[in-house]
C-alpha cells in the first residue's frame, strides 16, 4: 500500500482509540491526560526521529539486498509471494515476541525499555512512549531479524504497518465487550491481556509479551488471563511518585543509577494471592 495509505490508517486508529477511551474507559486514570499525554508525544517525537536516523538507513536497504540476492530462511524456500509476505510477517512478531521478552530479562537492556513501564497510566499515547536509546538499541536486533528471515521490502512494510496497528490497539484503555474480548484474545494481544504486561505485581508483569498474535505467548507458557482488571495497578513498583515520571526524569532514567524494580518506596514487594478461576478465563 501507498504511504499515506498506511498513514491514514494509523490515525484513523488514533482518532477511533482516543473517542472510545473517553467513552467506555478500561481502567480509572490516576495521573491528569492531558500533560500526560503531552509528555508521551514529546518522547515519542525523539523515538521517531531516532527511527528515521537510526534504523531506517539500515533496515530497508538491507530488506532490498535480502530480496535482490536471496538471503535468508524464507529465500531458499519456494513458495508464492502471498506465502511468503504471511510467514515474513508472523516470524518477525515471533522475534519480536523474543526480544522483548530478553529485554525484560536482562538487567543491562531493561534500563532502556523501564521509561516505557513507569507510566501510571496505560492508554493508546503509551503505544508510542518508547525511550530513544530502547529504539536504537534495537536496530541491530531488527537488522538481524531481516537477513536471517529473509524479508523482502514488501513483507517489512506489511509488518511495520501491522505491528503500529496492533501496538496501538492492545495499549489502548479501552473496555470491549468481555465476550469479544475473549474471542479476540486466542488470537492477538488485547487491552485486557497488556494491561496485565503493564501491572506492579512481577508475577504479572512477566506475561503477555507478544505484540501481535498471542500464539507466542500459548507456546512459550507465558500467557496470562485470569487477573482481574480492576484490581490491577498500572506502572513499575519502584516507580509510584507522579514526579518521577515527567518528562525529564524520564529522559534520563537509563542514564541513571537503576533501583530495584519490584520493590515500593516503602519496601516489600507488591502481589497476588490465588485467584480462583481457570488460568484460561479472562476477567472482567
Amino acid at each position: 500500500m501507498p504511504a499515506w495509505v498506511n498513514g491514514l490508517l494509523v490515525i484513523g486508529e488514533l482518532c477511533l482509540l482516543g473517542v472510545l477511551e473517553l467513552r467506555r474507559p478500561l481502567r480509572r486514570e490516576v495521573e491528569p491526560k492531558l500533560p500526560r499525554v503531552a509528555r508521551n508525544l514529546a518522547i515519542s517525537l525523539l523515538a521517531a526521529v531516532t527511527v528515521r536516523a537510526a534504523e531506517t538507513p539500515v533496515v530497508q536497504p538491507l530488506s532490498r539486498i535480502v530480496e535482490r540476492r536471496r538471503i535468508g530462511l524464507l529465500k531458499r524456500l519456494s513458495m508464492a509471494p502471498a506465502l511468503e509476505t504471511a510467514l515474513a510477517v508472523a516470524l518477525m512478531d515471533y522475534t519480536l515476541y523474543l526480544w522483548h521478552r530478553l529485554m525484560h530479562r536482562s538487567t543491562t537492556i531493561w534500563r532502556f525499555h523501564l521509561p516505557h513501564h513507569v507510566d501510571l497510566d496505560l492508554d493508546v499515547s503509551t503505544a508510542v512512549r518508547f525511550h530513544f536509546t530502547e529504539l536504537l538499541l534495537s536496530v541491530p536486533w531488527r537488522a538481524g531479524q531481516v537477513v536471517v528471515i529473509g524479508v523482502s521490502p514488501s513483507a517489512l512494510a506489511v509488518w511495520q504497518t501491522a505491528l503500529m496497528l496492533s501496538i496501538l490497539f492492545h495499549h489502548a484503555n479501552v473496555r470491549l465487550p468481555i465476550e469479544l474480548e475473549r474471542w479476540l484474545c486466542r488470537v492477538v494481544m488485547t487491552p485486557r491481556l497488556h494491561g496485565i504486561h503493564h501491572s506492579i505485581v512481577r508475577g504479572e508483569q512477566e506475561t503477555n509479551f507478544s505484540s501481535g498474535l498471542t500464539l507466542w505467548d500459548m507456546l512459550h507458557g507465558t500467557l496470562k488471563l485470569n487477573v482481574p482488571q480492576e484490581k490491577i495497578v498500572i506502572g513499575v513498583a519502584a516507580y509510584r511518585d507522579p514526579c518521577e515520571v515527567r518528562l525529564a526524569p524520564v529522559l534520563t532514567m537509563p542514564f541513571k543509577e537503576q533501583r530495584t524494580t519490584w520493590r515500593l518506596p516503602g519496601n516489600g514487594e507488591p502481589s497476588r494471592g490465588p485467584i480462583p478461576v481457570p488460568a484460561n478465563r479472562l476477567l472482567a
